[in-house]
This record gives C-alpha cells, structure tokens and sequence, in this order.
C-alpha cells in the first residue's frame, strides 16, 4: 500500500531515554483525518521507530520481552514548505525534495531505514507526567556505518485506511489509543466491513541508494 503526502509523538511502551539513538523506521499509519485547534481538518499519520544501543548507564535499549523501546510521532500528512513532515523527511534523507517528489511522496518508502532520533523528555502541564518525544532525524553517521548496524527486530508494516488496502489484523494489532483516535476519523467510518490483506513493503527498498535512504 502506499501513503502519499504532497506540498498541496510519544511512546506506546516504557519511556525511552532521552538524547540521540540509532533507529530503525519499522510501522507507519494512517490516522486519517480530524480537526486541529483551528478547526482545519488534517490528515495525520504514526511514524514508529525501534530504538538500539544502550542508555547513559549501559543498559540495552529494550523493553522486559527483549524487544527494543520504541517510540512514535505523529505528523500532518503533507509536505508544503512549512510542513513539519517535509523538515524531517529532508533533515533524514539530507537533501531536499525536487518538484517532482513534492507533488506525490509514498511515505511508506521510509520504512525499514535506519536513522538517529534524538529524543526530549517534555512534562505535560495538564496532567504532569513526561513523555519521551521525536524532536530531530537525522542521517546515520558514517562511522556508525562502517561498524554495521545491528539487525532489525520489528516486522515493517504500514496501515491505510484505503478499503482495498486496509489490514484488519494489523489494525487489532495496535493499542487501544490508537485504534480509538483512527476510529474517530471519517476515512475508518467509511471503511464499513473492512476487508483483510497484507501490509506491502516498498518493492524498491532493496534498489534504494543507501546514501540518500529514500
């Protein structure tokens, strides 16, 4: 399945540490769509990474069933010159969008790339508590490069919200949290009886330039 976005986050498991960690893009999902503070509707996606390597004090970034931490963010599905998505796509992939690019981005093509996430820890002055949030990507440095990066845990997986594409399995699959916000969206009460099929990986990651990883 694709997930287009043209110029036209916190954790679902343990808090992860904050600072900068080699990451692996492993799930994407449509959110569909719903109202900002303004009243614009806007499509959002989940962008979620495994996190590997250790924290401050040498403990593996993982959680009790030896799966690595991860964490997500939420992004607007588009990619105008102020879109927060479009910086962090570019800032990933160090270098900008052509025109081209611009005008129909399969956003699933990042999937099953590394990178670095640098994570903040933030205290929401509503309710108090700290959550682990995206604030950069970047590309992974060369020398981490050189050593090899580790093996990917995570199965790659994207959800549309396309009828002929969405993955009910998958769907069931995610938390309680998200299912309810994607639920509330108009492109999931459109689905009616949702048919099943399997999450499709980009048939073009394997030809990819590993310099310029999408």
């Amino acid at each position: 399945m694709s997930i287009i976005a043209s110029s036209g986050g916190s954790s679902d498991f343990e808090l992860a540490p904050a600072g900068n960690h080699v990451a692996r893009c492993y799930r994407i999902v449509d959110m569909g769509s719903h109202k900002n503070s303004y009243g614009n509707t806007l499509r959002k996606i989940l962008v979620s990474w495994e996190l590997h390597g250790e924290d401050d004090e040498g403990n593996a970034l993982t959680m009790p069933d030896g799966r690595p931490l991860m964490i997500s963010a939420n992004y607007t599905l588009s990619l105008s010159e102020k879109a927060t998505l479009r910086a962090v796509l570019e800032s990933w992939r160090g270098k900008p969008f052509t025109l081209k690019e611009l005008s129909g981005f399969d956003i699933t093509a990042v999937l099953g790339h590394w990178c670095m996430v640098t994570i903040a820890h933030e205290t929401s002055q509503k309710n108090q508590k700290t959550y682990a949030n995206v604030k950069n990507v970047a590309p992974v440095p060369a020398v981490i490069k050189k050593n090899g990066l580790p093996d990917g845990v995570n199965k790659v997986c994207s959800l549309s919200l396309e009828p002929d594409t969405f993955d009910q399995a998958l769907f069931d699959s995610l938390s309680d949290g998200i299912k309810k916000k994607i639920m509330e969206s108009p492109e999931y009460k459109k689905l009616g009886a949702p048919n099943q099929s399997t999450a499709q990986v980009p048939t073009d990651l394997a030809t990819m330039d590993d310099d310029v990883p999408f």
